[in-house]
């Protein structure tokens, strides 16, 4: 992110806001989070999830 985006009062860089719609677009199961600090985004963190099948058996063979 070159500037990071004011979040009081103000809208959100454009650059922080491409980055953010790209993070939600490209989830399907999980979460985004912001960091902010002194009213500033410093970072973004996508956490995804994926799902395995009900039936299907992980025996960790090869780990």
């Amino acid at each position: 992110m070159a500037e990071n985006a004011v979040v009081q009062g103000g809208r959100l860089n454009v650059d922080v806001e491409r980055a953010l719609r790209d993070a939600l677009r490209s989830l399907r199961f999980g979460s985004v989070t912001l960091v902010i600090q002194d009213g500033k985004v410093m970072q973004i963190e996508k956490h995804e999830k994926f799902r395995l099948n009900k039936g299907e058996h992980y025996d960790g063979s090869g780990i």
